[in-house]
């Protein structure tokens, strides 16, 4: 690849998002805005490697759009009939599109970009349409890297932003940032899919590789993206704060050869502590603004007494209950009553670690997920109930589609045969 095409990507990496959002904001369409930023992006590849890349990128790529876009009209008004009135009517259509695309250029776009998190993240899509949705169009990813993110073809990617972009142009959605009431729930959406973007990336569910650091760079650039659109939002800094401290492990949680490091066995002098501090500010902004018994300010809280520690013994597991006690309270779920479950297993000893995960709360909903029998194999091979934790690690590798967490349970599985056969010999 060229230098010259290098940093037309990179470019384009900085100025898509923000040119797909003034675009929307003037055809009120999000298939057509994306269309008109892709065509603009052809014509810098064509020209920047002669020409240079200008000065001001983002208004050269608008202007191309708006130019793209005049034609557009310009071959509609030949294809019509040539009616006088309808010929007016383009040629009307083609003056105002392109006088609004001119001040678009002008205008304050963080407002363009915050409407297009929202339009990206609307209620009528469904979930993995607004994941794929977001990442394309808010995050700059090709069609072909989300597929390879999520393990999907290519074909089946595409045809999956096609129907969020289909199903938004016919659901009519405008193209607007959420009002008074509505705006709450909207900002717990585009959360979630922010969220559930960085921990695909954080633990894949599936594939050959522990991590998918894209999908986690991406989030926590949408995380920071948000934070300037939405500084008074708590839970925007909480969010933040959270994926900052959990990707500031990144660097400990792989081995030489890819493989899978948990928490308690991380070399702690790999963590960033640049990361870390941005994490803890993010976190004391979000308490500050009173959203610290928010669900992402808890999980952050959790997050950040793993940082304060110097070793997994000098964890304060107790507070760490107490703040799973209080995420039970806002958002009970059963992955929170498993980690709940973690956390009273190191705080009480792994009796009452088994007796919190052996509650309706956590066995009724994840029944069939490798998590909890990873967990309950765990705090049996702590009893010295080794036959039995055997049962449930070998059931754990078989639930399991990620290549370097069945790697983890294997080990763990040896370790514990191991250990059982050494209590027999004594």
């Amino acid at each position: 690849m060229s230098d010259a095409v290098t940093a037309i990507e990179a470019v384009w990496r900085n100025e898509s998002t923000r040119l797909i959002a003034a675009i929307a904001r003037v055809t009120r369409d999000l298939g057509i805005a994306e269309e008109l930023a892709q065509d603009a992006l052809v014509v810098a590849l064509e020209r920047w490697p002669e020409e240079g890349i200008p000065d001001n990128p983002g208004a050269w790529l608008m202007t191309a759009a708006k130019r793209r876009a005049i034609d557009s009209l310009r071959r509609s008004r030949m294809l019509m009939p040539k009616h006088g009135e309808i010929a007016r009517e383009i040629e009307a259509q083609q003056e105002q599109l392109g006088e609004e695309m001119d001040r678009a250029l002008d205008q304050v776009i963080d407002d363009d970009v915050l409407r297009l998190v929202f339009t990206a993240c609307h209620p009528v899509l469904p979930l993995e349409g607004r994941i794929a949705l977001t990442l394309r169009v808010i995050g700059g990813l090709t069609t072909a890297e989300i597929a390879r993110a999520f393990l999907v073809p290519e074909k089946t990617m595409g045809q999956r932003i096609f129907r969020a972009k289909k199903t938004l142009s016919e659901a009519h959605v405008p193209f607007e940032t959420p009002r008074a009431d509505e705006l709450k729930p909207r900002i717990a959406s585009v959360l979630s899919v922010i969220y559930l973007v960085f921990n695909e990336g954080h633990v894949a569910t599936s594939g050959d590789e522990w991590m998918r650091a894209r999908l986690c760079d991406e989030a926590l650039r949408l995380g920071r993206l948000l934070v300037q659109l939405l500084p008074g939002e708590s839970e925007v800094h909480a969010l933040l704060a959270l994926m900052e401290l959990n990707a500031a492990r990144t660097a400990a949680r792989r081995g030489n050869d890819g493989e899978a490091i948990l928490l308690p066995d991380q070399d702690r002098s790999l963590w960033d502590k640049a990361q870390i501090e941005r994490g803890m500010a993010a976190l004391e902004h979000a308490q500050r603004l009173g959203g610290g018994a928010g669900y992402h300010a808890l999980q952050a809280a959790i997050a950040a007494c793993h940082m304060r520690a110097r070793s997994a013994e000098d964890t304060d597991w107790e507070r760490i209950v107490l703040l799973y006690d209080a995420l039970m309270q806002v958002a009970p779920s059963p992955v929170v009553a498993l980690n709940r479950a973690v956390a009273v297993g190191m705080a009480q000893g792994p009796a009452a670690g088994l007796d919190a995960l052996d509650m309706p709360a956590v066995a009724s909903g994840l029944e069939g997920n490798h998590l909890l029998h990873s967990v309950r194999g765990e705090l049996l091979a702590k009893l010295g109930r080794f036959p039995e934790a055997r049962v449930e690690i070998e059931r754990a590798i078989a639930l399991t589609h990620n290549a370097r967490e069945r790697e983890l349970l294997s080990r763990k599985l040896k370790s514990i045969a191991n250990s059982g056969t050494r209590l027999h010999a004594v």
